[in-house]
């Protein structure tokens, strides 16, 4: 009971028992007593409802995750992500899936250790955007003429997050020079190689259709790349070093990617490894630090398939300084193509002339006998 009271973000037990009281009027062992499951739960798997304030563009979300999804580790189909996960010697896997009924995204995490689990719905809610404001953002956008019409026809877009730092900017780099696709093609072939194989086996659901992509392994650490022979993976010598020279930084603790409180300093340091440029430091500022003034854009001087693809307009900084402070989103909006007949999978508000009276996130807990479900 220690930890879920812990793993639920209470202080103590105390706090915890009084808080079930307070919501349902009886103590946990009443609930524990009245509990009648006809069906045995899984151990160790938890179900978190986590809020946002509508609109969502779960839809762009998904598509822009989906594409970058490393082959072993991650898997975007059937309108769910999905991903494997390492935490202080613990292994495990979440599944996050869109709740249209209650302006919500569904996490599914299995994980060993539930002490952690306030960190990886945490670190969920960053990676898919849910603290944002939109009613506060489209406000800026809506001064471009360029979007003007785009952020009331197609709401909601969201700045991707990432899980791990040093996985997002290895995968940058892997995308130097080459497509969004060849360079997923590529992290397969790395983490088959240098990652670990997740020694609980193949996570599955029961929605996933026969096809899925399977999930096998963790993306490799910055040790296991640390003097690791990339170029047998199909990799120039050139990027392989760079690789290598950033995952030996990371792993000696000259690069961290967590508790940076300067974005600028960590993009410096970022740019002195060589062949890491400040498009990509810009790229991963926007996407590990949540920097929303980074705009990795076509004047950053590297010459790659993957800007074209990522900034469809060819802007520049300068180009939208009138719109500085909210960067990272008019990045997002310029990459993202123009739908007019797609029916679109985002969540508005009922009452959107006023997203700002929206609920923000909240949770509210309910515990059963074998498992923790957060709604």
């Amino acid at each position: 009971m220690n930890q879920i009271a812990l793993a639920s973000g209470f202080g103590c037990v105390r706090r915890f028992n009084a808080g079930i009281r307070k919501v349902y009027h009886r103590t946990p062992t009443q609930i524990r007593r009245q509990a009648r499951q006809t069906k045995a739960q899984p151990g160790n798997q938890y179900v978190f409802r986590l809020h946002f304030r509508p609109p969502y563009h779960w839809e762009g979300m998904l598509a822009f995750l989906a594409a970058r999804a490393t082959p072993g580790v991650e898997c975007g189909e059937q309108g769910s992500y999905r991903r494997t996960i390492s935490l202080h010697g613990h292994e495990g896997y979440f599944e996050v899936s869109l709740d249209r009924e209650h302006s919500a995204l569904v996490a599914r995490i299995e994980f060993g250790d539930p002490r952690s689990l306030f960190f990886i719905v945490e670190r969920i809610r960053t990676m898919f955007d849910l603290n944002a404001d939109w009613s506060a953002i489209v406000q800026s956008l809506r001064l471009d003429p360029a979007l003007r019409e785009r952020v009331e026809s197609d709401p909601g877009l969201r700045v991707p997050g990432c899980w791990n730092g040093f996985e997002l900017a290895t995968r940058a780099i892997l995308g130097q020079q080459i497509t969004v696709k060849g360079a997923t093609a590529l992290a397969g072939r790395l983490t088959a190689r240098f990652g670990k194989p997740l020694s609980s086996g193949s996570p599955s659901t029961e929605s996933a259709p026969a096809s899925a992509k399977i999930l096998t392994h963790l993306f490799p650490t910055p040790e296991d790349l640390a003097d690791a022979r990339l170029v047998s993976i199909g990799l120039t010598e050139a990027h392989a070093e760079t690789i290598r020279a950033l995952a030996r930084a990371v792993a000696d603790g000259k690069i961290q990617f967590v508790g940076v409180v300067d974005a600028v300093a960590f993009q410096e340091r970022l740019c002195e490894i060589p062949g890491i440029g400040k498009w990509t430091a810009q790229y991963v500022a926007m996407r590990e630090l949540g920097e929303p003034d980074a705009f990795p854009s076509s004047d950053l001087g590297v010459p790659r398939d993957g800007i074209k693809e990522f900034s469809r307009t060819g802007r520049t900084r300068r180009d939208v300084a009138s719109l500085a402070g909210i960067r990272a989103h008019v990045s997002m909006e310029d990459r993202q193509p123009r739908r007019s007949s797609r029916k679109q999978a985002t969540i508005r508000d009922p009452n959107h002339e006023d997203w700002s009276n929206c609920a923000a996130a909240g949770s509210s807990v309910s515990v059963g006998n074998c498992g923790l479900a957060i709604a």
